[in-house]
């Protein structure tokens, strides 16, 4: 959407509801980013932090999550887009510990205009977007990825681990 556009004069806002209902599910990862994952090599931007077993299914390793990109993207001189990868992580990191039996690292990774979030948890359980339901406290997390990334979706390396990773535009 352009400045000018109806939905913005209009004063419409989009909301999560707004974003595709499957999207992107089961897609593959950019090919930069796929070959990072699959081969196990280091990006050039590469940052990975492990969390600690004990705190992998505590609310507080969210924070934990969003102060390491605020921290790693500062240090890489990539602050624009600091608030919406936060937002992104902390969405990843509480699936992973909700629905994938906790989170086990979350790892970033830029390349050229693009960053990548990837957390792994411990489940092989597929991200799936929960249908729009206003009266639900949950189930928006992955709509809101949706409409901030270019892509996202999952990887599953072998084992009873997951990589869920979105790509945001720099």
């Amino acid at each position: 959407m352009g400045n000018g556009s109806p939905d913005r004069a209009s004063g419409a806002r989009m909301t999560t509801f707004d974003a595709r209902p499957q999207a992107a599910i089961g897609s593959r990862p950019p090919g930069w980013l796929s070959t990072i994952l699959v081969d196990g090599r280091a990006g050039e931007c590469d940052a990975v932090f492990p969390f600690h077993q004990r705190s992998a299914l505590e609310p507080a390793c969210v924070a934990t999550a969003r102060r390491f990109v605020d921290q790693t993207l500062t240090s890489w001189g990539v602050i624009e887009v600091a608030f919406d990868a936060q937002l992104v992580v902390s969405e990843l990191v509480t699936n992973a510990m909700r629905h994938g039996g906790g989170v086990v690292q979350l790892r970033l990774l830029a390349h050229r205009a693009e960053l990548a979030c990837v957390v792994t948890d411990h489940s092989q359980t597929v991200p799936v977007a929960a249908a729009p339901d206003v009266f639900s406290e949950y189930g928006r997390g992955l709509r809101l990825v949706d409409a901030l990334c270019t892509a996202w979706g999952w990887l599953s390396p072998g084992g009873t681990r997951k990589l869920v990773w979105a790509v945001l535009a720099g």
